[in-house]
């Protein structure tokens, strides 16, 4: 089995490549910014997802000779502003690499699942479209449209042997919550039922049930502590 995860240099994805490493699947993955130091143990790729050439030859390379195939799409970026006051192209940016970027993957990769009948992608959303957060339209608008995405493909590839499902993050200790102040992250656990960040280790659960599980698809997951 071969593992593609988008975004994989760092917070979910990193964690997810490491993880799956250590658990002897093969992994290759996509970084654009921000490439890992150190030795990953997976293949990481320098890849823009927004460039439908290079994530043509980056899944050609990486499925070459695959005998199952599971993508795992991790990269997001994030654009905080009122929407009155938002700037055109910072807000565009959001959806091209929330959303137009999930949709070349997928259109790159199902063809050769389909050849293949078989073929797993889980897309990671978010808890923010679900309870509407201040300041994030752009993101709230690119990780909700991923559940029309996920259910449309879902239904026009199960008879495949193909699964497409959403997973939608609350607040985890990872990733892009190491970037908020410490104040505004006391009120966001002070919301959560559970009292604290997710553990990290439930998202690989989440990822590896989806993995194992024929019967799934176009179905959204929530790991996000009771938080709706």
């Amino acid at each position: 089995m071969q593992i593609l995860i988008a975004g994989a240099s760092r917070g979910i994805g990193k964690y997810l490549a490491e993880r799956l490493t250590s658990e002897r699947h093969k992994v290759s993955g996509t970084y654009n910014g921000t490439e890992t130091e150190g030795n990953t143990g997976y293949s990481l790729n320098k890849v823009d997802i927004r460039d439908e050439e290079q994530v043509f030859r980056w899944i050609a390379s990486a499925a070459k000779e695959a005998d199952k195939l599971v993508l795992i799409n991790c990269a997001g970026i994030n654009y905080n502003s009122m929407l009155h006051k938002s700037d055109t192209e910072a807000w565009t940016k959001v959806i091209d690499t929330n959303l137009k970027a999930a949709y070349i993957l997928m259109k790159h990769i199902l063809p050769l699942m389909r050849d293949k009948q078989f073929g797993r992608v889980i897309h990671f959303s978010s808890v923010v479209p679900q309870i509407g957060v201040v300041g994030t339209s752009a993101y709230s608008a690119s990780k909700a449209a991923l559940w029309g995405l996920a259910r449309a493909t879902a239904m026009e590839n199960a008879k495949y042997g193909i699964t497409v499902n959403t997973v939608n993050l609350g607040y985890f200790d990872i990733g892009m919550i190491q970037e908020v102040p410490s104040e505004i992250l006391i009120g966001i656990v002070d919301r959560i039922p559970m009292a604290r960040l997710g553990d990290p280790s439930n998202i690989l659960n989440a990822v590896k049930f989806l993995i194992d599980s024929d019967y799934i698809t176009g179905s959204q997951i929530n790991l996000n502590g009771g938080l709706y």
